[in-house]
């Protein structure tokens, strides 16, 4: 599915039917890296999910999917440039097809955006960002999961620094006012998505990962 959509995407502003197998080759072989557990196609397709609920409130439908495609094509958890890299990956494959550089900007803002997952003026990418977070806001068993998953991909570091790391992250979030910006993803997810992140906290606090 994910494959389809990309590819009826690209063949929007590409007339080289072998562009779209190429950049989707290279999204693959990035994604299916073997230290991804949890950033890898599955999340892809479950923000796809999430943003195909609220279309009707998306203004550049196609930026987003970009945008979506993109954000975590590069991701290295010993790095905090991942965003940058990614977009700049991204603004290279748009200006390939001719992706208007108006959109592309904004697509690149999409990206940017889901370091901080900060309140933007942009109402899109509030709702990319907290598409991208709606894993919070899961059930218990999905939310175990996310979070072992995110736990392998910090295999390199003990457990002392990942708790350390872990509990910082897990602040941020709930310092903020509403984790989610859109009242969509608000109303779905954001009481459940602080009783997980506090329960996580907690047990951090005692030592457990």
């Amino acid at each position: 599915m994910l494959k389809q959509v990309f590819t009826e995407l690209v063949r929007n502003y590409s007339a080289d039917k072998n562009t779209a197998a190429r950049f989707w080759n290279e999204i693959v072989i990035n994604l299916h890296d073997a230290g991804r557990y949890y950033h890898d196609l599955t999340h892809l397709k479950q923000m796809y999910n999430e943003l195909l609920e609220v279309k009707n409130q998306i203004e550049d439908w196609h930026s987003i999917l970009f945008a979506l495609y993109y954000h975590d094509i590069i991701y290295n958890t010993q790095r905090s440039d991942n965003e940058v890299e990614s977009a700049s990956l991204a603004e290279e494959r748009l200006n390939e097809i001719g992706y208007p550089k108006n959109r592309i900007q904004r697509c690149i803002m999409h990206i940017l955006a889901t370091k901080g997952h900060s309140l933007n003026e942009d109402n899109d990418t509030n709702l990319f960002t907290d598409s991208d977070l709606s894993i919070l806001g899961s059930d218990t068993k999905a939310y175990t999961a996310y979070k072992q998953n995110i736990r392998s991909e910090y295999f390199n570091y003990t457990n002392t620094d990942y708790i350390y790391g872990r509990k910082k992250a897990l602040a941020h979030f709930l310092n903020m006012n509403s984790i989610f910006k859109t009242k969509y993803f608000i109303e779905k997810y954001e009481q459940q998505a602080r009783i997980n992140l506090e329960e996580e906290l907690d047990l951090l606090s005692s030592g457990i990962i």
